[in-house]
């Protein structure tokens, strides 16, 4: 086995154990049945890609019908949901992976066709500016608010009887949880929003709801996480010291902390003076306390290890596995050179990628996908924003 740092085991402080430290990052399939039920084509998808990393987060699922952000998504709000979602921990478990189901709420990132009639909830009742027709949504109230945290919590007793090895806070992406943390969204005066303390006191509920599931109801290591994006672009909006004071409020409640970006290489997009790596900020708040998963374009393992030679404890690879889902066996072999970087259209259903989420790759997520009939230059993502950190343009 070539001797790389991200194909050596790795152990969480509660004792779950990774046999490599590459992790499937959560990527939209669009493929779950209309009430969130896992279908059998998401089911072959993960079947196809789960034996090699040491740990696959999956697509998103909503706690909530209120939460559902697009069609297609995953749910995790009834106990109708936990016979899907045993398989879908029973598939990711193939060859010792570990199975993290990455749960959220979509709150203003929603609109009233995909909520069946319903307007869109979030912190205030102020659109969200990308994409720019964007609905404006509901302020939700207070009862409403302890619903949801309690949601939460549920959704994560769930996940532990279906089997699941962990949840992920969805934080990023500019859904719910960094809604009341961002001042763009959140612009409440009651003790929900106001000062950066009090914005963030949803997301630590939401937490502390969850970490009490976990002691409740888990009888084996069961690790809690949080995905975050550094930034934001609007103003007034999230900005580094920002996250990074969201990540030292945090980083003693969970098990690991999660980056959301295009591209490792990244350095802060507000602040063109700043030239250190995200990662490298983030790790110098992380490194000794808790876990920090890198991320962004990994397509080769040297991409891998320079992800964790700058300060992260485990690389998170999303699209590459839809190119490859093959990548770690190949690496661990010495196959490198048959790798893919670039996805053939005519190759998408012998990867087992979806039908919907094929046509999904072929539109939103184009310029990021590398496809062999690109006429275009592929963009790398260093320096701006991509489609699967909440900034959507419209085709």
């Amino acid at each position: 086995m070539p001797n790389y740092q991200f194909l050596t085991p790795f152990e969480f402080k509660n004792g779950l154990t990774l046999k490599n430290r590459v992790v499937m990052s959560p990527m939209t399939t669009m493929t779950s049945f209309y009430n969130g039920m896992i279908t059998t084509d998401e089911l072959n998808y993960y079947a196809a890609r789960a034996g090699g990393p040491g740990m696959v987060i999956t697509g998103v699922a909503n706690v909530d019908a209120s939460g559902k952000g697009f069609e297609g998504e995953l749910s995790i709000a009834s106990d109708d949901m936990i016979p899907g979602m045993t398989k879908l921990a029973n598939v990711i478990h193939q060859n010792g992976t570990k199975a993290i189901l990455q749960i959220f709420h979509a709150g203003r990132k929603s609109n009233h066709m995909i909520l069946r009639g319903h307007q869109p909830v979030s912190a205030s009742a102020i659109a969200a500016v990308y994409p720019p027709d964007s609905e404006q949504p509901r302020a939700m109230t207070t009862i409403e608010i302890l619903d949801l945290i309690k949601a939460f919590g549920d959704a994560t007793k769930r996940a532990i009887l279906a089997g699941f090895d962990g949840v992920e806070l969805h934080g990023a992406n500019t859904y719910l949880l960094q809604q009341f943390y961002s001042a763009n969204s959140n612009q409440r005066t009651d003790e929900w929003g106001g000062s950066r303390d009090k914005r963030l006191r949803f997301p630590l509920a939401v937490l502390k709801s969850v970490r009490d599931a976990i002691d409740q109801y888990a009888t084996k290591p069961f690790v809690l996480g949080y995905r975050i994006s550094p930034e934001e672009i609007e103003t007034p909006g999230i900005r580094l010291a920002d996250s990074l004071y969201l990540v030292d409020r945090i980083k003693n409640q969970v098990d690991y902390i999660h980056m959301s970006m295009g591209s490792y290489k990244r350095t802060s997009l507000n602040d063109k003076t700043n030239k250190q790596t995200l990662i490298s900020q983030f790790a110098a708040h992380t490194n000794g306390v808790v876990p920090l998963i890198g991320i962004g374009s990994v397509e080769q393992p040297a991409d891998a290890e320079a992800v964790l030679a700058d300060g992260a404890n485990l690389v998170a690879v999303g699209r590459e596995l839809l190119r490859e889902p093959q990548w770690v066996q190949k690496v661990q072999t010495g196959d490198v050179d048959s790798i893919r970087t670039q996805l053939s259209p005519a190759d998408m259903d012998e990867l087992a990628i979806p039908p919907v989420m094929q046509t999904y790759l072929t539109t939103s997520f184009k310029t990021v996908m590398h496809f062999t009939t690109d006429t275009d230059k592929a963009q790398n993502y260093q320096d701006e924003l991509a489609p699967m950190e909440g900034f959507e343009k419209k085709l």
